[in-house]
């Protein structure tokens, strides 16, 4: 199976991600089972707005698209800033959304069978105001999303430390739900490749 992870950070890949530090918890949890993860840092690419497939004008969002339909598991992955999730975040929601009405050879959405989660960090509250706006809107447009993929931390209110600084990294809780967005996730994307949903009764109209 492939996992494909979508941060959303506003940093380019010469910075460090804490968003990406969460994240690579869950690959190593995902490589211990097989699975072969990709973690593509969306401020690499040139992504404009719109919810066309392709904007033209240099638009590298079709490159990422691709990647999202070899998939069998994407994870959006975001940090917080004022409460929510960060305008990347909201530019690849967009994205996905211009590409929902394409279909898979039953005549789907290109998006069903493919399970989601949601990786969230930041040192403010929100975490789980953008996790619901993650997950909301990849189950809208076709993703499958199982029970408790929402991995998060935040610390205290303010300025003060991030997820890679002391202490994150050892939280009890955000370690527990790390552990079930993995399995969960890989466990209802095995199922659908065995058995994908029937198309009868969600077949995209014409």
């Amino acid at each position: 199976m492939k996992a494909l992870f979508l941060n959303a950070s506003l940093k380019k890949s010469d910075q460090t991600s804490n968003t990406e530090g969460l994240a690579q918890e869950v690959i190593d949890l995902f490589s211990k089972e097989g699975v072969d993860s990709e973690i593509v840092r969306l401020a690499d690419y040139y992504i404009p707005y719109g919810i066309e497939k392709d904007v033209g004008d240099g638009d590298e969002w079709p490159q990422v698209f691709e990647k999202v339909k070899a998939a069998d598991i994407v994870i959006l992955a975001s940090p917080v800033w004022l409460g929510e999730k960060s305008s990347l975040a909201t530019v690849a929601m967009e994205r996905l959304y211009g590409s929902s009405s394409e279909t898979n050879d039953k005549g789907q959405s290109i998006y069903y069978n493919k399970v989601a989660g949601a990786v969230v960090t930041g040192n403010e509250d929100g975490a789980k105001h953008a996790a619901s706006s993650l997950l909301y809107g990849l189950s809208h447009i076709g993703f499958v999303i199982p029970p408790n993929v929402d991995a998060y931390w935040v610390g205290e209110a303010g300025p003060g430390p991030s997820y890679l600084d002391e202490g994150g990294q050892e939280n009890e809780f955000t370690n527990k739900h790390v552990e079930m967005l993995a399995y969960n996730t890989m466990h209802l994307a095995k199922i659908f490749n065995e058995n994908p949903i029937p198309a009868k009764g969600n077949v995209m109209e014409e």
